[in-house]
């Protein structure tokens, strides 16, 4: 069988445009992306959400409605409607790209009544502090989906399905936990206990929550027909839980679906845990690999490029870790803000698609560019713009695919300038090095194992040819803050 050197893409970023018609843009999409080498997608959330069209999609209001219903102000969702988004799925599988849907189990909100419930008020710095009386409040927790009526499912989510809230008060926001209930405990550790994030959370371990998200599992797969998901905010919902709905979709549906989580935590030990509660089925995206891009970029020529891959999940547990370099929440003016700056994105992209180890995703915003204000930290609003690496990208993708197999030799002997080959196999011969540097440039004498041969930068940064001697040795340069990915010439 064939090696496969997968590819994923995230196909969209927190600014995308509502008048950029995203599923009619993907459908159109998707033969160059198929040509160019990308093997799946990760969709942004296909259904409601509470603010409508101007929705990313992760306030979560209604998961049967993929844009049929008028709810929230209109019938498309952000991206479209639901025969636009059922007809770009069926491009992208005619041209053979999977697709996994990004799905939010954690919280809800947009909810279509209050209800009055007992709750406790909760310590929003150490969730394991709560009030020792509880409040009657007025809550937002009862969903009715008037537009919806009933159709794919009759559930009327109430108070009893969830085990917390927010709420703005005299006092200032604040997080209630209702009577009779707890919080998780098999989550992160962050603030306490993490459980909460926003919104009416959810109660995984009600059993009509859990036959509801269980019918909307199969009601989903049915319908769209999606090869696997994304779980958002994965730290703030009981691992056990993603483990257990997995699993009886897998078994139900005789279908190897793939699953990816969001932990974004840097703390590489939390990630090791994620993955062994839930035995190893779900990947997890790179969080300390993302960090360690963020603090070379920042840190230029002073950073140890022999570093990179210090305390990541692709050094620690490769076949789980999707790596990435940045997204829709590091993105400029997003919450969780760590941007790669530009002049080491090239250098960051070099190091996730053409090394063994690792399912790269590739950012829509990185390949595309993007242009939008909003508001930052200082209440004032700002202009970015992100820059467009797709004719680097574009390459690394067809180097991967042509030449990225077989044997990996590291040579990370230099802070300022590392680099690495790949021997090939029989299926592509030919080899291929790569020398990355963040100070004044330089040469590495790297092996190819491919004899004397001649290679060239398919990046254009270097002119001149390399050729390796008898034994596959070969002195490969790259210029200053830059990179170089040596191919064989012919």
């Amino acid at each position: 069988m064939s090696a496969v050197n997968g590819v994923m893409m995230q196909y969209f970023h927190w600014y995308t445009d509502k008048g950029d018609d995203l599923w009619k843009r993907v459908g159109a999409d998707a033969g160059k992306l198929a040509e160019l080498g990308v093997t799946s997608l990760w969709l942004p959330p296909a259904y409601k959400a509470t603010r409508g069209i101007d929705d990313v999609g992760y306030g979560v209001y209604d998961l049967f409605d993929l844009g049929e219903f008028d709810q929230k102000g209109s019938v498309r969702t952000k991206y479209g409607t639901r025969d636009e988004y059922l007809e770009a799925l069926s491009k992208l599988k005619e041209v053979g790209i999977r697709v996994y849907a990004d799905v939010v189990f954690n919280h809800r909100m947009g909810a279509d009544e209050t209800e009055s419930v007992q709750a406790y008020r909760v310590d929003m710095n150490d969730r394991t502090q709560v009030a020792g009386e509880p409040e009657t409040l007025d809550a937002w927790t009862r969903f009715t989906f008037p537009g919806r009526k009933g159709a794919h499912s009759d559930m009327v989510w109430s108070a009893e399905h969830f085990t917390a809230f927010d709420a703005n008060t005299d006092q200032g926001p604040a997080i209630f936990l209702m009577a009779q209930k707890s919080f998780s405990e098999n989550v992160d550790s962050e603030n306490g206990n993490f459980d909460f994030l926003m919104g009416a959370d959810v109660d995984t371990d009600h059993p009509k929550v859990r036959d509801e998200l269980k019918h909307w599992g199969h009601w989903y797969l049915e319908t769209t027909g999606v090869d696997g998901f994304r779980f958002d905010a994965v730290k703030h919902v009981d691992a056990e839980y993603f483990l257990a709905w997995l699993h009886e979709l897998r078994v139900e549906t005789s279908r190897d679906l793939f699953a990816v989580g969001e932990y974004w935590s840097y703390d590489v030990e939390a990630l090791h845990h994620f993955i062994e509660t839930t035995k190893g089925q779900i990947s997890l995206f790179d969080a300390p690999l993302h960090l360690n891009f963020h603090l070379a970029s920042k840190g230029g020529q002073d950073y140890d490029l022999r570093t990179i891959f210090d305390n990541s999940l692709v050094q620690q547990q490769p076949a789980l870790a999707v790596t990435l370099v940045d997204n829709h929440d590091s993105q400029p003016l997003q919450s969780l803000e760590s941007v790669v700056e530009p002049w080491f994105k090239p250098l960051a992209y070099a190091l996730i698609l053409l090394r063994r180890d690792g399912y790269p995703c590739i950012f829509f915003a990185d390949f595309y560019g993007a242009h939008y204000t909003d508001k930052g930290p200082d209440g004032q609003d700002h202009e970015v713009w992100m820059d467009s690496h797709q004719f680097l990208i574009e390459r690394y993708l067809d180097a991967r695919h042509r030449w990225a197999y077989g044997e990996q030799f590291d040579y990370f002997e230099d802070a300022s300038c590392i680099g690495w080959t790949r021997t090939g196999d029989d299926e592509h011969p030919g080899g291929m090095a790569v020398v990355i540097s963040n100070g004044e440039g330089g040469v590495r004498h790297m092996e190819v194992r491919q004899g004397k041969r001649r290679y060239v930068d398919i990046t254009g940064h270097i002119d001149a040819a390399v050729e390796t001697d008898e034994a596959g040795w070969g002195d490969f340069p790259c210029p200053p803050g830059s990179v170089s990915v040596w191919v064989p010439a012919e």
